[in-house]
This record gives C-alpha cells, sequence and structure tokens, in this order.
C-alpha cells in the first residue's frame, strides 16, 4: 500500500500570529508529518455579517463578538503565507492551506504555485467555488463532513466538468453528463482523493462511522481518508487499519490557548504519537497472503510437536495411542500423520520422548 500521508491541521491555531504559526511548522515536522495545513481567506468573502457563531465557538471564544469579527483575526497576509512557505521548504515538510474563496485559491496556486488543494466540508455544496477550483487544474482533497452520498456525488460530478474544460454552460445536466463519461471518471480519479469526516468539535466517538470510508471508497472508486475531530488519537489510527490512506488531525501548541480550535486539538507530543500509532499500522496491514513470516520461521520448531515415543518401544512392537504421542520439539514427523502409523509395527526400537523421523525407517 501507499504510505499514509499524514496532514497536520494548524488551521487557524495560529491566532493570527506569524510566530506562532512558524512554531507549528517545526511541530508538525519534528512530529514526523508530511504536511502541514493552513487555512486561506479574506473574512468577508467568506462570512455575512449576520453569520452567527457555531456552539463550539461560542464555548471556545464566547458570544460577544460576530463570527466575522472572530475570523477576521485569523487571517493571514500575503507577506505571511510567503514566509510560511519558505519556512515548510527549508524544514523539508509540504505546506497546504485550504482556500475558502476564489480569490484565496488563485493566491495559492498562481503566487505560492501550492500544488495540492483541500475543499472543506462546509463547501461541498458551494456549486461556484467547487467549480472555480476545478477550473485551476490542481488535485484536491475533499472533505464530506455533513453531507449525503449525494451531495459527494453531485460535487464529483462539478469538479469532474471543471477538470475536463467543458465548454458547455455549467448546469446540473452538464454536470451529471460529465460525470458519467469515461473522461470524467478518469479525471476524477487522477484529481481527487475523499475525507470522510464528522464536522463537530470535538466530534463524539459515536458519532464518527468509520465504516463510511469503505462505503466512499466502493461507491467512488477513489483514495479515501479521514479528516478527524475526536479526542485523542484513537481512532485516525483505526481509520489507517480500515483502509484510509489519508490522516488530517488539528493540533496547537497548546490547548489552553484562545481561539476556536485549540481545544479539540492534538498537542505537539500526541501529535507524534499519532503518527508513531499510523506508521506501525500501515507496517503491519501487510499485503493480505496468509504465510508464515520471515520474523515467526525460526519460532516453528519451538512451537510445533512431533510424532514421539510415549514410553520404550522395541523393534516389531505395534503403534497404538498407548504407545504413539505428540510432543515438542517440531522437526520430526508432522503429527498430521498420526494415524499413518497406527496399526503398523516399529521397525526400530525407540526410546522414551524419541522423536520419530522421515529420514529414518520407524
Amino acid at each position: 500500500m501507499k504510505r499514509v500521508f499524514v496532514i497536520a491541521e494548524a488551521g487557524v491555531n495560529h491566532n493570527g500570529s506569524l510566530d506562532l504559526a512558524l512554531k507549528l511548522i517545526d511541530a508538525a515536522r519534528q512530529a514526523g508529518a508530511d504536511a502541514v495545513k493552513f487555512q486561506t481567506f479574506k473574512s468577508e468573502a467568506v462570512i455575512s455579517l449576520a453569520a452567527p457563531k457555531a456552539e463550539y465557538q461560542k464555548s471556545s471564544t464566547g458570544e460577544a463578538e460576530s463570527q466575522l469579527d472572530m475570523v477576521r483575526k485569523l487571517e493571514l497576509s500575503a507577506t505571511d503565507h510567503l514566509r510560511l512557505l519558505a519556512h515548510c521548504n527549508d524544514c523539508g515538510i509540504r505546506f497546504l492551506s485550504t482556500p475558502f474563496d476564489p480569490g484565496s485559491a488563485d493566491f495559492l496556486v498562481q503566487s505560492l504555485d501550492v500544488p495540492l488543494l483541500k475543499i472543506p466540508s462546509g463547501e461541498i455544496t458551494n456549486a461556484p467555488f467547487l467549480l472555480h477550483i476545478a477550473r485551476l487544474g490542481r488535485p484536491v482533497i475533499l472533505s464530506t463532513g455533513m453531507s449525503t452520498l449525494g451531495e459527494v456525488e453531485t460535487a464529483l460530478a462539478i469538479l469532474s466538468f471543471g477538470y475536463l474544460g467543458l465548454s458547455a454552460r455549467p448546469g446540473r445536466a452538464a454536470f451529471l453528463d460529465a460525470y458519467a463519461s469515461a473522461a470524467g471518471q478518469a479525471i476524477l480519479k487522477d484529481m481527487v482523493s475523499l475525507l470522510h469526516c464528522t464536522t463537530e468539535y470535538p466530534a463524539p466517538y459515536d458519532q464518527v462511522n468509520l465504516k463510511v470510508l469503505d462505503t466512499l471508497a466502493v461507491a467512488f472508486g477513489l483514495p479515501v481518508g479521514l479528516s478527524d475531530h475526536t479526542p485523542g488519537i484513537a481512532i485516525p489510527i483505526a481509520a489507517v487499519a480500515r483502509g484510509a490512506g489519508i490522516i488530517e488531525k488539528h493540533f496547537t501548541l497548546d490547548r489552553n490557548l484562545p481561539g476556536p480550535d485549540h481545544l479539540a486539538s492534538l498537542e505537539p507530543g500526541e501529535l507524534a504519537a499519532m503518527v508513531t500509532g499510523i506508521r506501525q499500522v500501515e507496517s503491519a496491514l501487510g499485503d493480505g497472503l496468509k504465510r508464515p513470516m520471515a520474523a515467526e520461521l525460526g519460532n516453528r520448531t519451538i512451537a510445533r510437536r512431533s510424532l514421539v515415543a510415549a514410553r520404550p518401544v522395541q523393534a516389531g512392537e505395534v503403534w497404538s495411542s498407548d504407545n504413539l504421542t505428540c510432543k515438542r520439539p517440531g522437526g520430526g514427523i508432522s503429527p498430521m500423520r498420526f494415524w499413518d502409523y497406527l496399526g503398523n509395527p516399529a521397525r526400530r526400537d525407540h526410546a522414551a520422548d524419541e522423536l520419530l523421523r522421515a529420514d529414518r525407517t520407524e
């Protein structure tokens, strides 16, 4: 299997501070993540004055300010992004970001040349934005929180239309035609991965529904992964065992920092433990072929049994369940042949506990 792609989701846990964002990059690299991901947006292009906060945001940041005012403080400038990209390159970790508006997507592709874009769960029904992203021609990771299978399919139809660069007027029929075409299916396989997600912070364990990974893989034939919001590291590790090829997990330098996402994030030591667990599980998955593994071959002789004389046996004495038994070590005649010997005479003398051997006349 391919190496699991681990995304350390810094998100907005920099609290608008470039210095904190740089430290998050260092922590992600030290934890062994493959990529560190931020969020790129212009608040006024994403959030209206009337948009309320989510309950988890109210709990972590209070109710006095609006969602717009809260998010404004979390924006990073274009210059900040350039510094973050350069620092990632210097550290040897991949820089990613989630755009939330077309201008931000353009900036990531045209100014930063980011090779891969993440589409967040909240945008899966934002048809104009999906089409704009696809027309940029970059591979995407599409998160599917809060969605039905039908909504995922519709989003994929829009992406296929955009990737194919079709000149037809955009609309549901044109999208579905693109999706149904061989070219549309082929380009989705080249360009799109899907993330299962439960959009709650933190997400309750009984709401995760990890079996959806199987459903998405069968329904769409695309690479699948998990964007995880549960407490701790058990669920992402379990997802890898279930076939997830991408894991995305929020992390912070300190869960006690102010901000909307810190409480539902891992701290650096936990992130490192998650990465270690993922690597152990992916190593343990193997190829599915049942056979003796190299590490256990030396134990076969120790753990298995052979046919053994249960007591002294003289030549000519008939083998029976009274004088023939099975004991360790292996390496002699397999106990699978026990009944082949019953009723036949021993051809030589045997001491008690002596192994019968195929290379001798027994």
